[in-house]
């Protein structure tokens, strides 16, 4: 009796810590989904000149022809799966992209970024279409620095 006391108490301490490291392994390959868009948004900025792609948020359907991310970046991720982040389980089935693209900074040169008085380098470029990895700072964010990190970091410029 004591051993499965034993036993038990431990199989209640495991399912807690389980869920906890699955929950972060997702969010581990969520911001390698994101270097890999940093790095096909460079290949894209290199062939364009410089210039982000003018390009729509998102798109509620794989049906709609809008230029969204997953399309313009297309060729140079790779592959469709290049824009699945491995915790979401709806989004990427119905339009093509688990991640929104900051449609504001469409169209601008690195040096032209801005946004609400934040830092060049810690405006936001695509991001989860959802919290997928918890309700705090489960958002994941691929930076203008080609930086990627699960919290906000909005730096304001102090100029």
């Amino acid at each position: 009796m004591i051993a499965l006391a034993i036993i038990g108490a431990l199989v209640v301490m495991a399912v807690p810590i389980g869920k906890s490291v699955k929950r972060k392994s997702g969010q581990s390959s969520c911001l390698s989904v994101l270097r890999g868009l940093g790095v096909a948004l460079e290949g894209y900025l290199i062939d364009h000149q410089g210039r982000y792609p003018v390009i729509a948020m998102g798109r509620s359907t794989k049906g709609g022809n809008q230029d969204v991310i997953e399309v313009a970046l297309l060729d140079y991720a790779g592959s469709k799966t290049a824009f699945r982040c491995p915790a979401d389980h709806k989004h990427f089935d119905k339009s093509g992209s688990s991640y929104f693209w900051n449609e504001t900074q469409s169209g601008l040169r690195y040096s032209q970024l801005g946004f609400m008085g934040i830092d060049k380098d810690s405006i936001p470029l695509i991001y989860d279409k959802e919290a997928f990895h918890g309700e705090k700072n489960g958002t994941n964010f691929l930076y203008a620095d080609q930086s990627v990190n699960q919290k906000v970091d909005f730096n304001v410029d102090s100029k």
